[in-house]
């Protein structure tokens, strides 16, 4: 068994539930500070998930402000913390957060400006 296996099969908490459904809905900000709360208390490796959603979610929001350099420095922080993490962890799905971040980078990387909001994918979920 690896170091993810047990804590990824775990549910998640309230709070980040929560936190998800605020970041689905376009809330970055919000998220950001439910995330914090849980990745603070948590002690275990399982809180990477939460800063690397948190971060993936700050650079969100940092491009609804028209910030594209602070929006790829915060993703790519995000990718990294959840590059260690398996394709799905605690129902979240982890490869698409991956992807769809990855994706989003890519585009303010090509375009230097800020990009279509559709591409602010949510926080997808597995059962």
């Amino acid at each position: 068994m690896t170091e993810w296996e047990n804590p990824c099969a775990e549910p998640l908490p309230p709070e980040a539930e929560e936190a998800i459904r605020l970041f689905n809905t376009g809330e970055f900000y919000k998220q950001h500070d439910l995330f914090e709360t849980l990745w603070r208390e948590e002690a275990r490796s399982i809180r990477d998930l939460y800063q690397g959603i948190l971060q993936i979610g700050v650079g969100y929001y940092q491009i609804t402000r028209g910030n594209v350099r602070g929006a790829l420095k915060m993703i790519a922080r995000g990718q990294r913390w959840l590059a260690p993490l398996p394709d799905q962890c605690r129902g979240v799905d982890v490869a698409a957060l991956r992807t769809d971040a990855a994706h989003v980078a890519a585009e303010l990387k090509r375009t230097g400006v800020e990009i279509d909001r559709s591409l602010l994918k949510p926080v997808k979920r597995v059962p």
